[in-house]
C-alpha cells in the first residue's frame, strides 16, 4: 500500500516543480533572448536494510536550460543588438561577478554607461562608457563607434568593444537571476574569455525560444498529471481505512 504514496508523493511533488518551470517558460514567452527551462524526471529506488528495494521516489533529473536560438527581428534601433549564431553578451552582475545573457536591448544611462535591463555591459577592458549624446554605430564584431553631435563622419572613432564568449555545452549554469555564469573549479564564478568567432546584428533583437503552444499544451498535461497522482494518494488513503476498518471486525 505505501508503495503506491511513495510513488505518488514523490511524483506529484517533482510535477509541482515541473509546473513551476512550464508556468516561468510560458510568463517569458515574450522575453527578449530568453533561454526556456528545462525539467525532467528519473525513477529512483529507495536504499533501506531490505536485500531488496521495494520503494521507489520520483527525483528530477538533467535539470537545464535549451539553448536553442530564438527568431531574430529587425527594429531599426542602433542598440537593440542579436547574437548571430552561438555566444552570449558579457554583462556585470549584481554582486560584481561577470554574467552572461542573450539579451541584447541595450541602453545607455545618465552616465553613459551602457547597460542591459540596468547592468553594466562588460566590453574587452570592462565596462563600456559611451559619450553622451553620440551617435553610435556596432560592427559586426561588436567594435561600437561613436561620432558627437555636429561632427563630420570623418569624426567617426572606435570607442570600445563588446565582449562577446562562445561557451562549450554544460559550461553555463542558469542563477536565480536569470544570468547565466561559468562556474569555477573553487565553485566560483569564472570569467570565459572572448570570442571573436560571434558575430552580431545591429538593429535587430533575439527573441525567447520559448513555443507558447508547446508549454500551454505541458502546462494543461502537467496539471492532469498531478490531479491523477493526488487522486492515488486518496485511493490509498481509502484502501488503508478499509483494511482496517476488516482488521478491526476481524479481532
Amino acid at each position: 500500500m505505501d508503495r503506491m504514496l511513495y510513488t505518488a508523493m514523490s511524483g506529484a511533488r517533482q510535477t509541482m516543480e515541473q509546473q513551476s518551470v512550464v508556468s516561468h517558460n510560458l510568463a517569458n514567452a515574450s522575453t527578449t533572448g530568453f533561454r526556456a527551462q528545462l525539467h525532467a524526471m528519473r525513477a529512483v529506488p529507495v536504499e533501506g536494510e531490505a536485500r531488496l528495494d521495494t520503494r521507489v521516489s520520483t527525483a528530477a533529473s538533467t535539470p537545464g536550460a535549451d539553448f536553442s536560438p530564438g527568431a531574430i527581428t529587425r527594429t531599426g534601433r542602433t542598440l537593440d543588438v542579436a547574437i548571430d549564431g552561438d555566444g552570449f553578451f558579457a554583462v556585470e552582475s549584481d554582486d560584481g561577478s561577470e554574467a552572461y545573457t542573450r539579451r541584447g536591448d541595450l541602453q545607455v544611462d545618465g552616465n553613459g554607461l551602457l547597460t542591459s535591463v540596468g547592468r553594466p555591459v562588460i566590453g574587452e577592458g570592462g565596462p563600456i562608457q559611451v559619450p553622451l549624446e553620440a551617435e553610435l554605430f556596432l560592427g559586426a564584431d561588436g567594435t561600437i563607434s561613436a561620432i558627437g553631435m555636429g561632427q563630420d563622419p570623418d569624426a567617426l572613432a572606435e570607442i570600445g568593444r563588446l565582449k562577446l564568449v562562445e561557451p562549450q555545452p554544460g559550461e553555463l549554469t542558469r542563477g536565480g537571476d536569470g544570468l547565466f555564469r561559468s562556474i569555477g573549479e573553487n565553485g566560483e564564478p569564472a570569467a570565459l574569455a572572448a570570442s571573436d568567432q560571434v558575430r552580431v546584428v545591429s538593429g535587430a533583437l533575439e527573441g525567447s525560444n520559448v513555443n507558447p503552444v508547446e508549454s500551454m499544451v505541458a502546462m494543461i498535461d502537467v496539471a492532469r498529471r498531478y490531479e491523477l497522482q493526488t487522486k492515488m494518494i486518496s485511493t490509498a488513503d481509502e484502501n488503508a481505512q478499509k483494511a482496517n476498518s476488516l482488521l478491526s471486525l476481524n479481532g
